[in-house]
């Protein structure tokens, strides 16, 4: 990996940076870089990140870049808040792809993912009803997925996996791409999420929030 020139003058406002153990989607486990922006329009009952949506300093593209690439690890995920709530996110994520590195993005799916470079796996939740934000998911986002990005539920009932099953049918995700299905953590048992799950053959991709197992709730893990 050999740093690329960044796009001169781009600042973003940044809530963290760190080295830690991705705990979620295809590459759960994979020592990864999280690059946190702060800020987020949307207010998820579950959010484990509330921290995120104020805390922060503004950081030049240059400077971000080079404390990434300062780690050595292959894998970076752009994550928030909402990401994609800062347009300089973009320019972003185009020079961690430039510098080599296998760039991940985890969106909402409330704002517009089609100018995403394509070479970043976007990991982007609808948001189940339980989450209190269900209708700001932004169904025109669909038709931006490629057979590399994944789509993910945060279930926190019966009537969220309800919900999700139906739109798995309606949308025909899993010919798209991956799906995972995560239970909320501390809300519904995994295991019951997993019994729902086996009994209707979904084809998903059950995961536990692997970070929280090992770290609970402990910031820049």
């Amino acid at each position: 990996m050999s740093a690329q020139p960044a796009a001169s003058g781009v600042t973003l406002r940044i809530n963290e940076v760190f080295l830690s153990i991705q705990g979620e989607s295809s590459r759960v486990g994979l020592p990864t870089v999280f690059v946190r922006l702060t800020g987020c329009p949307l207010r998820c009952r579950w959010c484990d990140t509330e921290y995120a949506f104020h805390e922060g300093r503004s950081r030049s593209l240059e400077d971000v870049i080079a404390e990434v690439l300062g780690h050595g690890a292959r894998h970076v995920c752009v994550t928030g808040g909402e990401p994609l709530a800062q347009p300089a996110v973009h320019p972003l994520m185009t020079a961690l792809a430039d510098a080599g590195l296998e760039v991940s993005l985890e969106t909402s799916g409330a704002l517009d993912t089609g100018d995403v470079d394509p070479r970043v796996r976007v990991v982007m939740d609808l948001k189940c009803p339980g989450s209190g934000e269900a209708e700001r998911n932004r169904w025109a986002n669909l038709v931006h997925l490629r057979t590399h990005d994944e789509i993910k539920f945060v279930v926190a009932s019966r009537a969220d996996y309800e919900w999700m099953r139906e739109v798995l049918q309606r949308e025909a995700l899993s010919s798209r791409c991956s799906v995972l299905a995560s239970p909320v953590w501390d809300e519904l048992d995994p295991a019951a999420l997993a019994g729902w799950i086996l009994e209707d053959r979904l084809d998903v991709r059950m995961q536990v929030q692997l970070h929280k197992i090992l770290w609970q709730d402990a910031r820049g893990r």
